[in-house]
């Protein structure tokens, strides 16, 4: 997940986008007076902890808008993270996911890493590989977690395409080299690591793992682009799409189970700009809507969640992502 990022929303058409509202905006019930699909809460795997959403680039369609501007998320604090990290292991979750933003730019992103595997859990962190995780001093936190934690610890960086011109498109003028610096570094220095590309320009899945392929081999980075837990290519996400809903016949239709949707077995953490405590989310997708917003406990959240969102049926349903791969 921004960085953790990885998905996108690509406005052109305010016209669907509040078709789609329309559609979605019931709850339990479809446009077509159907029943809506919702998915249980079979138990808590991975809880995703949001850091904030400053980042040091600004990408063209980053879903959640992050940047280094925007501040709607505030960072989380290590203080803010420890009662859900006891929470959640009394649920039996076995991952603390860390997204953005750019992670490395919280100020507690090492300590709060350090007491989520402490604490017994395997870490996760969604980062762009970029300047705020190369200062040295997060380089030596990062290398003294990995000889303690050894795979534990697990770093997914985001890059977008396997060429410089489609990534930098995205990321910026220079963002693919100083990506692929921060990706070589922690390859050489052994950590456990995979990549999350992007299917924005139209490319087959083919294409896009052997286009990656070809990079992994050029600059002797141990991963195969043919390993979906390697590479997670993530399918894009557009408001302005029309995008069918999802009811409870659907999952027969489309040969899907409820069980394998992200929000069956996941919940985000977030700290809002002006709040003093953070709040539990369904779903890493949906950080600003308040209508997915599930209390102040995964207790409190670890209830069903209604489908009724076009990136539940885009992203999750229809393109079968997961931000936990």
């Amino acid at each position: 997940m921004a960085d953790d990022g990885s998905v996108r929303v690509v406005p052109t058409g305010a016209a669907t986008r509040n078709d789609n509202r329309q559609k979605f905006d019931d709850p339990d019930v479809t446009a077509t007076g159907a029943v809506r699909a919702h998915v249980d809460f079979d138990g808590l795997k991975t809880l995703w902890v949001n850091t904030g959403t400053l980042c040091n680039v600004e990408c063209s369609h980053c879903y959640i808008e992050s940047s280094p501007k925007n501040d709607r998320l505030v960072y989380l604090s290590s203080e803010d993270l420890s009662p859900f990290l006891k929470e959640a292991a009394g649920m039996g979750a076995r991952e603390i996911g860390f997204t953005g933003g750019e992670p490395f730019m919280n100020p507690d992103m090492l300590m709060m890493a350090r007491a989520s595997l402490e604490a017994g859990f395997e870490v996760l962190i969604l980062t762009n590989a970029m300047r705020p995780m190369l200062r040295e001093q997060i380089k030596k936190s990062l290398m003294g977690l990995r000889e303690q934690y050894g795979a534990r610890l697990k770093l997914r960086i985001s890059l977008d395409h396997y060429t410089k011109s489609r990534h930098d498109e995205e990321r910026g003028a220079g963002s693919f080299d100083a990506g692929l610096a921060g990706l070589g570094w922690l390859s050489e220095c052994g950590f456990s690591i995979s990549v999350a590309g992007r299917t924005l320009w139209g490319e087959t899945e083919t294409v896009l793992r052997k286009g990656f392929a070809n990079l992994f081999t050029e600059y002797n980075f141990t991963l195969d682009a043919n390993d979906p837990q390697a590479l997670i290519l993530f399918p894009e996400m557009d408001e302005a799409a029309p995008v069918p809903e999802i009811t409870t016949d659907c999952w027969e239709t489309l040969g899907k189970s409820p069980h394998d949707i992200m929000c069956a077995s996941s919940r985000m953490l977030v700290k809002r700009k002006g709040e003093k405590t953070p709040v539990v989310l369904s779903c890493t997708l949906l950080a600003y809507d308040r209508a997915f917003e599930m209390g102040p406990t995964l207790e409190a959240a670890a209830r069903p969640v209604k489908l009724n969102h076009p990136h539940c049926a885009k992203f999750c349903i229809l393109g079968g992502a997961s931000c936990s791969g």
